[in-house]
């Protein structure tokens, strides 16, 4: 049975539309080179959609076979002191992990360069605007408390309002 109220349809042209909010994302200072983009679109039901492009990731296998990143909200927007001040996961209901509210799907990378778009029910804007989104050196393996093993975080952004 469908719980939505209506068929769950991405557009094109809701993805051309201005997000509602984004993060610029920085690699840090080691991977310097990374860059990205994560847009977030609010839904007409719960959740928002995520959508995500990164450029100049690390290449951690030969060429045209993916690398895999962790990739999560964590809980304070601060990209300083190479990312040190995010802190942990978002988890507002204190749940183990991968049941965080900030655990996001891995990022897949080939050549260097990603992009992704999901749907993700348990977020809402209002509690993520402020805080970060970390991609990390290694694939979460979503076992490994409290963070899934997820490795260094190599680039960080802050969740802003877009008001452009």
């Amino acid at each position: 049975m469908n719980k939505f109220p209506y068929p769950l349809i991405i557009s094109r042209d809701m993805m051309d539309a201005p997000p509602n909010a984004y993060a610029l994302v920085n690699g840090n200072i080691t991977y310097p080179d990374i860059s990205g983009i994560v847009r977030f679109y609010d839904t007409p039901y719960k959740g928002i959609i995520l959508y995500a492009e990164f450029f100049h990731l690390p290449l951690y296998t030969p060429a045209n076979i993916p690398s895999f990143y962790g990739f999560h909200i964590h809980k304070y927007g601060d990209c300083s002191d190479n990312f040190a001040n995010t802190d942990g996961h978002f988890n507002p209901n204190n749940q183990p992990h991968p049941y965080h509210a900030g655990d996001l799907p891995p990022v897949t990378s080939c050549d260097g360069y990603s992009w992704m778009c999901v749907y993700i029910q348990q977020l809402r804007l209002k509690d993520i605007i402020g805080r970060s989104v970390i991609l990390h050196n290694k694939a979460d393996d979503f076992i490994t408390q409290p963070s899934g093993n997820s490795g260094d975080k190599i680039a960080c952004g802050i969740i802003e309002p877009w008001t452009f």
